[in-house]
């Protein structure tokens, strides 16, 4: 199927990023990722552009000769290092960066922007979040997560800048780094190794990436860039030790050692996702049931090991 339309995936190396950007070669755009560092493995139907996004003369320079009908954001990484220590990165990363994109792309014909937010935006809320919760961030990566919605959702309100924030919760499957929870846990378990966990009692909301990136691409079949933010995840909540015993069962192995880590400090023991507003606006659900889905996984890591 071709389609005559073009993107721009921002973090296209990482494992959200790049399963996107199979998806959408497949349903027959044109895709450029930009990324902060070079890409070892290229696909030769992709253009890889290497710039900053939070150094605004050479994200510019990289792209000034580019038109795009959309912008997903991908870019950053998960870190919740405090100011002193790193914090300031991130914040220029997550936050930087989007101001960055959107002073670049705000006066073009772009069609859409996608901003990857994150379910650390909620805080301690208490579950089930809807979108309408207040965002009660607990870190430096938090923060500027919840300042970058607000800052789009601003754009959308004064220049009507054609937005959507997409919140997923755990999204995980075939691919993901191995530092990752559930690769961290499936390795351990293929390889039959004891490894520490916390107690498990963390409730989580776990989320298939083909269930996600079905969402992503509905916003954009559906221009659905209103300026608000949706939630992406399962809707089916579960334990941390439940899933780990999943995990052990279907690997065959493993040796949890429950209660051997501590809890990170200001995490959320209930985490999981209301996602009515999604469903009633995309007309999405879900469809890969966590057993399903960790059953493919675990084949890929055993297959790639």
């Amino acid at each position: 199927m071709e389609i005559d339309q073009s993107i721009l995936v921002v973090g296209g190396s990482g494992f959200l990023g790049s399963s996107f950007v199979k998806k959408a070669l497949n349903h027959g755009y044109s895709v450029d990722i930009i990324s902060k560092n070079k890409i070892a493995l290229k696909q030769s139907d992709v253009n890889y552009i290497v710039a900053d996004i939070s150094d605004k003369s050479t994200l510019n320079e990289s792209i000034r000769k580019k038109k795009y009908d959309y912008v997903v954001n991908f870019g950053g990484y998960i870190d919740h290092s405090d100011l002193d220590h790193g914090g300031q990165e991130v914040l220029e990363a997550h936050f930087l960066g989007v101001k960055n994109l959107t002073e670049f792309f705000k006066n073009s014909n772009l069609r859409g922007f996608i901003q990857i937010g994150s379910s650390d935006e909620y805080g301690s809320n208490a579950s089930p979040i809807k979108e309408s919760d207040r965002e009660l961030p607990f870190s430096i990566y938090s923060f500027a997560k919840v300042a970058a919605t607000k800052f789009l959702q601003t754009l959308y309100i004064t220049e009507n800048f054609p937005v959507v924030i997409v919140r997923p919760f755990l999204i995980y499957g075939p691919g993901q780094k191995r530092n990752r929870f559930l690769p961290y846990v499936i390795d351990n378990c293929l390889n039959d190794n004891s490894f520490k966990a916390t107690n498990g009692e963390q409730i989580r909301d776990f989320c298939y990436i083909d269930d996600f990136l079905e969402a992503l691409f509905l916003c954009i079949k559906k221009s659905f860039f209103s300026g608000e933010v949706l939630n992406i995840a399962s809707g089916q909540p579960r334990t941390i030790k439940s899933v780990i015993n999943q995990i052990v069962q279907y690997a065959g192995g493993g040796n949890p050692q429950f209660g051997k880590l501590d809890y990170r400090v200001g995490e959320n023991i209930e985490l999981y996702a209301n996602i009515k507003k999604a469903e009633l606006i995309l007309d999405w659900t879900p469809k890969i049931n966590f057993e399903d889905g960790l059953i493919r996984t675990i084949s890929w890591y055993k297959e790639n090991d």
